[in-house]
């Protein structure tokens, strides 16, 4: 049995109606930017997370960044975000001429270490990015208080985190950076973005960014850009967004299926999931001390797994010139050593997860 990391086709296949009759619509409709489909899905995602505010985007990179610089965020700050993340949300920083400084992640998380952005903050600090890992988010009441105590802004980047909970609430309900890339639990059908926010003026700026810098056509305000959604993947979304709860409720099942299987695995470190916390389970990253042995044995098993991620982000040749880049963070580093990605999604069948369980416990043993 062949087990594939993430089926995209399979969510296609079983929304195939509505999505059609959803495309079709905006097709006939001959309004392709800037219609009816957007402003539908900003006021339903809002909606969904609690949000006063969406403000969708052409990515979720464009969501992180121009939410920093309509934050004023730019040259000689300062920015704390995760040393173990994808390298999207350190560009982004550094898109705007701020500087992008380390914190590590929580051993057990995964997610933003608040004694580590505490060690790491400084008078040239402006925000805080916690990421909200493989879905399970970041301790936002500690990291508010860090921010309120110093003066700073907290930016979330929710980009893996579509319907995930933290302490009752919806994380989106904050200030939060959004992607609905293809694999994301929100996927278009194609890249996109949005800022969900309960701060109106916020909102505003992010529109006049998004746009040229205009709300009123050929007249600037500001000096903005061209990030926007399309109709086309906002009527797709809409379909999707109804479907989330229960796309991301089987994804819990099958992370359940994960830890009872794989319980007591010699070496294998399972996720850990806070008190506080309702993951939303975009990934399932396990560690072990000897991960690319094990992924070779997967693959032999006819299992696709993937490193989430394999080279920090200081490590990077982009940021080889960058203050960190030599600094030792070893929680991080030991991430990319020992993270694996098992198949994880709305879509893995019953038989697929326990193929798996069988070849990692095989592996291990």
């Amino acid at each position: 049995m062949t087990v594939p990391f993430l089926d995209l086709h399979a969510g296609y296949t079983e929304l195939r109606a509505e999505l059609d009759a959803a495309v079709t619509g905006v097709l006939g409709s001959g309004r392709y930017l800037a219609g009816a489909e957007v402003e539908a899905f900003e006021a339903e995602f809002a909606r969904y997370c609690g949000a006063a505010h969406c403000v969708t985007v052409g990515s979720g990179f464009a969501a992180l960044e121009l939410t920093l610089r309509a934050l004023g965020i730019g040259a000689g700050d300062e920015v704390v975000v995760p040393s173990h993340t994808f390298i999207a949300t350190w560009l982004a920083v550094s898109a705007t001429g701020a500087t992008p400084v380390p914190a590590e992640p929580d051993a057990r998380t995964a997610t933003l270490d608040p004694a580590s952005v505490a060690a790491a903050i400084t008078p040239r600090t402006a925000a805080i990015v916690p990421v909200h890992l493989y879905g399970h988010p970041a301790d936002l009441d500690a990291l508010h208080d860090l921010a309120r105590r110093h003066g700073l802004t907290v930016l979330e980047d929710a980009a893996q985190a579509h319907g995930a909970g933290y302490r009752g609430r919806r994380i989106g309900s904050g200030t939060a950076a959004f992607s609905f890339y293809p694999g994301k639990n929100l996927g278009a059908f194609g890249d996109g973005g949005a800022v969900t926010t309960g701060d109106t003026d916020l909102a505003q700026r992010l529109r006049l960014l998004r746009n040229y810098g205009s709300k009123v056509k050929y007249r600037h305000e500001i000096q903005g850009t061209n990030s926007r959604l399309d109709e086309l993947q906002a009527a797709a979304l809409r379909v999707k967004l109804r479907r989330l709860d229960d796309w991301n409720a089987r994804r819990a099942g099958v992370a359940k299926a994960y830890a009872d299987g794989l319980a007591g695995a010699p070496g294998l470190v399972l996720p850990s999931v806070a008190p506080w916390a309702e993951p939303a389970w975009h990934l399932y990253a396990v560690r072990h001390p000897e991960r690319d042995r094990l992924q070779a044995a997967l693959r032999q098993a006819g299992v696709e797994t993937l490193i989430h991620y394999p080279v920090p982000p200081h490590r990077a040749p982009a940021y080889a010139g960058h203050p960190h880049a030599r600094t030792r963070l070893p929680v991080a580093e030991r991430f990319a050593a020992e993270v694996l990605s098992l198949p994880l999604g709305p879509h893995l069948s019953g038989k697929h997860v326990a193929c798996v369980v069988d070849a990692v416990n095989a592996a291990v043993r």
